[in-house]
């Protein structure tokens, strides 16, 4: 999500022209992946959760968010020996930079979403982040898109669009808003990010955090919240994102890109039942048909690419 996802596999969503099995990976490897992906999707998925708990204004949350996400990632990139790869141009370090900003920047939209929207307008919209990515490789890496990619941007396009028909209707209209911005940044930060795999994607998301902290830090009060709000945002930043970070960055060793965004639906759908279940927030009629549509076409799209590598 940000989202704050391991930025090459929320990128290769299958909706690039081509995807490519893992190869040499043994029946006990796919399952071992299966398993870490389950229990990393199931981990980010009580992100909007943890921000509804928080109770507190929404740039005090970006700011504590940021900055514990920083923090706890410096740690793993340390332990895990995660090296900062830049690019030799001077052009690569740039986009490196530019991504680095924009991922920082999804990380204060998705708090600002969630704020102002329904959790399940927030993670609706967010799930089609893949296919802007797709539309910015075709803009910018000149990669050739399968029409099959197209049909699925359209599809995936009208469902966003009935989603935030119902924001229109109902006055939360600003927070969908703010996941759309935050879908295409994402998926402008995937494509950057797909130029240049050799760069760590752990100390970019790392950095990230501290572009969060540093655009919250004008207009944030973080010493004057309670101790639900800081339990709420500890967990949040030092524990949920981290793990949910180095496990979905693992189970990419194991598992072909498609088969791990069938997985990351289980956010899509996980999320918004955990705020419902604990704040019985409910889920908006109109997100309902967007997001049947917007999941479908992932998980159609994903599957037909899973079929391809088979």
């Amino acid at each position: 999500m940000v989202r704050t996802l391991n930025p090459k596999l929320a990128q290769s969503v299958a909706l690039s022209t081509r995807t490519t099995a893992i190869p040499g990976t043994r029946p006990t490897d796919h399952a071992r992946g299966m398993t870490i992906a389950f229990c990393g999707v199931l981990a980010i998925s009580f992100d909007a959760l943890l921000v509804r708990l928080a109770d507190a204004g929404q740039w005090e949350v970006v700011f504590w968010r940021g900055w514990l996400i920083f923090a706890a990632l410096a740690v793993v990139s340390v332990v895990r020996g995660e090296a900062v790869s830049l690019p030799a141009s001077r052009r690569g370090r740039l986009a490196i930079a530019v991504a680095v900003l924009l991922m920082g920047g999804n990380t204060a939209l998705f708090v600002l979403s969630v704020s102002n929207t329904a959790a399940a307008n927030t993670v609706v919209i967010l799930a089609a982040a893949p296919f802007f990515a797709a539309l910015f490789s075709w803009l910018l890496l000149r990669e050739a898109v399968r029409r099959r990619t197209w049909i699925a941007i359209v599809a995936a396009m009208t469902g966003v669009v009935v989603v935030c028909a119902g924001g229109l209707q109902v006055g939360t209209w600003l927070g969908d808003f703010y996941a759309v911005l935050l879908a295409i940044c994402l998926g402008g930060a995937l494509t950057l990010l797909r130029r240049y795999p050799g760069v760590g994607r752990i100390p970019v998301v790392c950095a990230s955090g501290a572009v969060a902290g540093l655009l919250a830090w004008p207009f944030a009060e973080p010493l004057g919240l309670g101790l639900q709000s800081y339990a709420a945002l500890g967990v949040m930043g030092l524990l949920q994102m981290p793990l949910a970070m180095v496990l979905m960055a693992t189970a990419t060793r194991y598992l072909p890109s498609p088969e791990v965004s069938l997985f990351l639906l289980l956010e899509t759908v996980l999320g918004p039942v955990w705020v419902w279940l604990v704040l019985d927030e409910g889920i908006p009629l109109l997100t309902l048909y967007g997001g049947a549509v917007v999941l479908a076409t992932v998980a159609i799209h994903s599957w037909l690419a899973l079929r391809d590598e088979a």
